[in-house]
């Protein structure tokens, strides 16, 4: 079965419905029973909607095939800029050995402390859920600011992703070491009609860069709104894979 990240263009909650998928495709023929119970013709949405290259290299796109349990993934988090305070903060990706050698059971640690972000325990997981963790709080972080609904700021990131996201090629530095990847970016604010709700945030670029050189198969996510001319950006986070670490912990 093809696991269609077009299921998520018919359902509001969008990366968590994809990533369920991607996370377990056990659970496919559930997801897809209620989406056709919702009166949902995913078959033809999926067909009318061919898969951009983007969505291909971030959620269809098996980043942990390079991981081996037990280990785990360190990504620094930065936050910097003149609207809020900024603090540096890591998060943790922890792979135990699941029921057999090749389906690990995956813990994150989304942040530390009073900033950490609860998110569910998976079990044999394709998809680098540290992706869905930056998303996921990005989108309350958004909400938090403007006042505005976490879905609505999910589904401009989701179209962004699927009709208008620039992919080029890019150099990175891991463990001393250069390998090449993608990079992908997005700016899903900049011709929204419905942007003079959040004027100061309509320039917002998100970039993701993925290598399939790199442990976890995602090397960084940045997202930023510039500042005026000559002056800070008004928000920079950053986060950034610094370790892979084998072992139990």
């Amino acid at each position: 079965m093809n696991h269609s990240p077009r299921f998520l263009r018919t359902f509001p909650l969008i990366f968590p419905l994809h990533f369920s998928l991607i996370f377990s495709p056990r659970r496919c023929f559930a997801v897809a029973a209620a989406v056709v119970v919702s009166g949902v013709l995913v078959a033809q949405a999926s067909a009318a909607q061919p898969i951009s290259v983007a969505e291909t290299l971030l959620f269809q796109t098996n980043h942990l095939h390079n991981v081996r349990a037990p280990q785990t993934l360190t990504y620094a988090m930065r936050k910097e800029g003149s609207l809020e305070p900024g603090f540096v903060d890591e998060v943790q990706v922890i792979f135990t050995a699941g029921t057999a050698a090749k389906n690990p059971s995956v813990t994150m640690h989304f942040l530390t402390g009073a900033r950490e972000r609860p998110v569910p325990d998976t079990d044999n997981p394709e998809g680098n859920p540290v992706l869905l963790g930056f998303l996921e709080r990005d989108i309350a972080e958004m909400a938090r600011l403007t006042g505005g609904a976490g879905n609505y700021f999910r589904k401009r990131i989701r179209l962004a992703l699927a009709e208008s996201a620039q992919v080029q090629p890019r150099r990175i530095t891991y463990a001393g070491k250069a390998f090449d990847g993608r990079e992908i970016s997005i700016t899903p604010y900049l011709n929204d009609p419905m942007h003079q709700r959040f004027e100061q945030y309509v320039n917002k670029r998100y970039t993701f860069v993925v290598s399939d050189k790199v442990p976890g198969g995602l090397y960084q996510i940045h997202a930023a709104v510039a500042g005026a001319a000559g002056k800070a950006p008004l928000m920079d986070e950053t986060l950034t894979l610094v370790s892979a670490e084998s072992g139990k912990r």
